[in-house]
C-alpha cells in the first residue's frame, strides 16, 4: 500500500497508545538477573512472552510487581505498563523446559546466571515460527569465557565457570 485515502468532512483527531517493543523488554527483563537492585522498565506490552518470562525468572528468584499489582496483574491496558523486577538473591539456577522450550528468549537467562552464580541448567529454547535457529554461538562464546558446557536430555548441563 503506497497511501491512505481518507474521504469525509471531519478532521482526524486523538491518539493511540502504544506500548513498547517485546524484543527490547524481553532482553531487559532477563538484564535485571544480573543485579542485586531493583530495575524499573516502563512501557512493558502485554503480551504472553511476557508473562511467559516473568514466571521464568520469578522461578530463578526474581520479584516482580506491574504497577503496584502481583507479577499476574497487567490488567486491560492497551499501552504498556510499569514493571518493577528485583533478584535480590538468585535461589535457582534451572530454568525449566515448560517454560523455556515455549519460547527462544526464555534461553537468554544462561549468561547472567553463569555472571552471578557461575552455575546453570536451562532447556535448549524453542517459540521459533521461522524455523531451526541454533544456539551455538552463545554456547560457544560461554565455552571462549571458560564455561564447562554439556548437552544432555534437552537441556544445556554442567556449565560451570570460575570466573565469579
Amino acid at each position: 500500500m503506497d497511501r491512505i485515502k481518507i474521504i469525509g468532512g471531519t478532521k482526524l483527531i486523538g491518539s493511540i497508545p502504544i506500548s513498547g517493543a517485546k524484543n527490547a523488554a524481553l532482553p531487559l527483563m532477563i538484564a535485571s538477573l544480573l543485579s542485586e537492585g531493583t530495575l524499573t522498565l516502563k512501557n512493558i506490552p502485554h503480551l504472553a512472552d511476557i508473562t511467559l518470562l516473568s514466571r521464568i525468572l520469578g522461578d530463578l528468584g526474581a520479584n516482580i510487581t506491574i504497577d503496584g499489582r502481583g507479577s499476574q496483574g497487567f490488567g486491560d491496558k492497551i499501552s504498556g505498563v510499569t514493571m518493577h523486577v528485583s533478584v535480590p538473591k538468585i535461589s535457582n539456577f534451572f530454568a525449566k523446559y515448560e517454560l523455556v522450550s515455549k519460547m527462544r528468549a526464555g534461553f537468554w537467562v544462561i549468561g547472567p546466571l553463569l555472571a552471578r552464580t557461575g552455575r546453570a541448567k536451562v532447556s535448549l529454547p524453542g517459540g521459533c515460527a521461522i524455523g531451526t535457529r541454533p544456539v551455538d554461538l552463545h554456547l560457544n562464546a560461554l565455552q571462549e569465557l571458560g564455561a564447562d558446557i554439556k548437552l544432555e536430555d534437552g537441556y544445556v548441563t554442567r556449565v560451570i565457570v570460575q570466573w565469579v
